[in-house]
C-alpha cells in the first residue's frame, strides 16, 4: 500500500478575506424608495441566492446573523433606446440604484457603499404580459450582477 502524500493543493474559489468572528450574514428584505413594485424582492432574493450558493458564511436571521447586509433601492429608471421605421420601440434600458451597508451584530458599519448601479437592455413587446416578463428578467439580471459584485468584495476586498 503505499503512503499518501500532501500535494500542497486546496480547494478553489474558499479563500477569503472577511475579519475573523464573521461567519454568518442575515439578508433582510431591502427598502425600496422607487415607484417600481416588487423590486426589493427581487434584490432581495439575488443576494440571498449568491451568498446560499456561495457556503463561506451562513445565511441566517438577524438575531442569529455575526453581520448584516441592508438594501436600500434609490433610483428605478427606463428609457425607450431603440426603435422601429415607424417610431415602435424596440428595446428598453433599465437601470437600478442602490445603497448597501453592511453592519457587525453590535450595528457598527463595516462598509458603506451609495451609488451602486446596474444596467440591462429589454426587448418591447405589443402585449403587455410579455413586455412585464422581459423587464422583470432584466431586472433580475441587474440583481444576480450586483449581488455578484458585492458577494466578491465581501470574501475578497473587505
Amino acid at each position: 500500500m503505499m503512503p499518501l502524500m500532501a500535494c500542497g493543493y486546496q480547494m478553489v474559489g474558499k479563500e477569503t478575506h472577511v475579519p475573523p468572528g464573521l461567519s454568518s450574514v442575515a439578508i433582510p428584505t431591502f427598502k425600496n424608495t422607487t415607484y417600481e413594485p416588487g423590486i426589493e424582492i427581487q434584490f432581495t432574493q439575488a443576494f440571498l441566492r449568491e451568498f446560499i450558493l456561495d457556503r463561506r458564511v451562513n445565511v441566517v436571521d438577524r438575531a442569529q446573523a455575526d453581520s448584516i447586509l441592508e438594501g436600500v433601492i434609490r433610483y428605478f429608471t427606463l428609457y425607450s433606446v431603440s426603435y422601429d421605421q415607424s417610431g415602435h420601440v424596440l428595446e428598453y434600458q433599465t437601470t437600478v440604484t442602490l445603497d448597501l451597508t453592511l453592519k457587525d451584530k453590535t450595528g457598527k458599519v463595516l462598509w458603506d457603499q451609495k451609488g451602486i448601479f446596474e444596467t440591462q437592455w429589454f426587448r418591447a413587446s405589443s402585449s403587455a404580459l410579455t413586455y412585464e416578463a422581459n423587464k422583470a428578467v432584466a431586472i433580475q439580471q441587474i440583481g444576480a450582477l450586483v449581488a455578484g459584485r458585492i458577494r466578491n468584495r465581501f470574501f475578497y476586498n473587505f
